[in-house]
């Protein structure tokens, strides 16, 4: 907006200025009236310091001769005071326009269906850990707790693990600095048999429990281990268990979580606290039993460790592995997820990454 060149009268200048704000109303009249942009837009153009048509008016006022400024100069300040007041009315006018586009663009049509609330998914180690609860609480298991930080007696000493035995380098852990000494340094739990043993010293058998929770060990993060992941392990104590017992339930445990075919197999090994102890391979997951790349064309797939409670842990326990017998077991809910989903990485599962975890698998399995 140019405002009328300088040489025109003051009753030019007052013609032109109400052309221009009719124009202006004119254009606005399409977006639902003037904006206060627009009132600003004028302004400038009229009032401007540096180019404001009344401000070049003004300063004609040396060129008029000395008998007529007196009324330019009148007639200037009235053109002044009206382009004020009609300007003034208009930013008025702007104003509530704008604030009326505000409150229609924040308005809510009551007509239209609601918005549905964004709904997230479990994760898939708590779908995972859940789905093994539940298998054993369908068989008469309560689920026990216990804590994350733990004493060496508990950890070690209670399970049959003595000092410097060298089972203890295959669970080499974090120690908690200034953690008190010997059987009661403090460390972080390489499993969740602590639970096992204090549950043992605080109730007489009949005993069935799981135990899930985080445990830690200090392994090198890459694609098959972390430093922290999640186990289940599970305990019985009762006259007269044997090792057919700990076969059938594991067994019944697969069919219940893999699939009705589902079979284990046992192959012999060391734990501290079992004799004897056993690794268990279940029919893997992904071909069925016929062989794959996962599990090395075997048909099976290791997923934990079991065998019968050793006397010396029975008897640590306060029970008396006279009269009692009883078997535990242990898998890491971890590696569980990894084989059911063909997972190439544990560390997608600690990443947080959306992409990652929206994807539908992850509520098919809990289903």
């Amino acid at each position: 907006m140019s405002g009328p060149p300088t040489s025109l009268s003051i009753d030019d200048a007052r013609r032109r200025f109400s052309e221009e704000i009719s124009e202006a109303e004119r254009a606005a009249s399409t977006r639902g009236g003037l904006a206060p942009a627009d009132v600003a837009a004028l302004h400038v153009a009229w009032l401007g310091k540096k180019q404001g048509v009344l401000t070049d008016l003004l300063a004609r006022l040396r060129e008029v001769p000395k008998e007529e400024k007196a009324a330019f100069g009148a007639g200037v300040n009235a053109l002044k005071q009206e382009v004020e007041a009609t300007l003034a009315r208009l930013d008025e006018t702007a104003q509530g326009n704008a604030a009326r586009a505000r409150e229609a663009a924040q308005a809510v049509d009551v007509s239209l269906p609601p918005r549905l609330p964004a709904i997230g998914r479990l994760h898939p180690l708590t779908v995972v850990r859940r789905r093994i609860e539940a298998a054993f609480r369908a068989r008469g298991y309560s689920v026990a707790d216990g804590p994350e930080v733990e004493t060496d007696y508990f950890n070690f000493e209670s399970l049959n693990f003595p000092q410097e035995h060298p089972a203890r380098d295959a669970v080499d852990t974090f120690f908690v600095e200034d953690g008190g000494e010997g059987n009661e340094k403090l460390l972080l739990r390489t499993h969740t048999s602590p639970v096992q043993m204090r549950t043992m010293q605080r109730m007489k058998p009949p005993i069935r429990i799981i135990c899930p929770g985080r445990v830690f060990r200090k392994d090198d993060i890459d694609p098959r281990h972390l430093p922290v992941f999640n186990q289940v392990e599970g305990l019985a104590i009762d006259e007269g268990i044997t090792f057919a017992d700990l076969r059938g339930t594991l067994a019944a445990f697969a069919r219940t979580f893999f699939s009705g075919k589902a079979e284990v197999r046992f192959s012999p090994t060391f734990f501290p606290f079992v004799e004897p102890g056993v690794d268990v391979a279940v029919t893997c997951a992904l071909c069925s039993g016929k062989g794959c790349r996962v599990c090395s064309g075997s048909g099976f797939i290791e997923i934990m460790g079991a065998g019968m409670v050793h006397p010396k842990v029975l008897a640590a326990g306060g029970i008396d592995p006279e009269r009692y017998t009883g078997f535990a077991f242990g898998m890491g809910v971890d590696r569980i997820a990894l084989l059911l989903h063909g997972l190439p990485d544990l560390r997608l599962l600690i990443e947080n990454d959306l992409r990652f975890l929206d994807r539908e698998w992850v509520s098919e399995v809990g289903s």
